[in-house]
């Protein structure tokens, strides 16, 4: 056993040190002088952070706009993961699977900036990009996590209430719903928590809210404005994770 984890240590340090010597990394660059020197310059530049009052509005302005984005996206999302996820589980077929697998997969494997980028070119700049980029990305990861749940839920409940003459439907509203509704509020927070930091990152595409202003505080070199932001950033996703943490906790997920 200790030589099974030696080797895999031994394996793992070598594959580490090839990418290395394939990217050409020079990790003693980050300490010579007149790095060190020129990273300590650009931080100074963020201090003080600008909080005068008109700046604090815009930015209360970007932070309501990047929780709008986030907020509908999951919903958006979490709607069609579920509508998904029950051919995904199995619950119409092989084919319908299948077919649900796949759309899932294809969306999950996208990353929210590649989407982001597409849907500028659809809809424009603005928030509603942002949302769409989210809300697609976020089916696929919450269909996959709903059809899970769906998975591994027992059917004998539901297979008891049709056999007493109960529509299929209601069997699954009374038997599945309530032993996999917990779980999956829980995903959809836990991906609303994810989104809200990801929407501030949309931004940089021109996806709006709290990125698209560090964005281009950054690009007219606006460091005390950039430093306001990243502290508004900070404060959001503080908030949400609390609220997101209080609402588990009294659902018991």
């Amino acid at each position: 056993m200790r030589l099974a984890w030696l080797a895999g240590f031994a394996f793992l340090a070598a594959l580490v040190w090839a990418s290395a010597a394939f990217l050409r990394l020079d990790p003693a660059g980050l300490f010579a002088a007149g790095a060190l020197g020129a990273f300590a310059k650009f931080i100074g530049e963020f201090f003080p952070p600008d909080f005068s009052a008109a700046f604090l509005a815009q930015i209360a302005k970007g932070a309501l706009e990047t929780l709008a984005i986030s907020a509908v996206a999951t919903v958006l999302a979490a709607l069609a993961g579920i509508a998904i996820a029950l051919p995904a589980a199995g619950r119409f077929g092989l084919a319908p699977q299948l077919a649900a697998r796949l759309v899932l997969n294809a969306l999950r494997s996208i990353p929210e900036l590649v989407f982001a980028a597409l849907m500028v070119l659809a809809v424009g700049l603005g928030p509603f990009a942002g949302t769409l980029a989210l809300a697609l990305h976020t089916t696929g990861v919450l269909g996959r996590l709903f059809a899970e749940a769906l998975e591994n839920t027992p059917r004998e409940p539901v297979e008891a209430l049709v056999h007493a003459g109960s529509p299929r439907i209601a069997a699954f509203l009374y038997a599945t719903l309530p032993n996999v509704l917990p779980q999956c509020v829980a995903y959809s927070l836990y991906r609303w928590e994810i989104n809200i930091r990801m929407a501030a990152v949309l931004g940089f595409v021109g996806a709006g809210g709290l990125g698209q202003m560090l964005h281009v505080a950054l690009s007219l070199f606006h460091q005390a404005q950039a430093a306001s932001v990243i502290l508004g950033m900070l404060a959001l996703v503080i908030l949400v994770d609390e609220a997101s943490a209080l609402v588990r906790r009294r659902m018991g997920a």
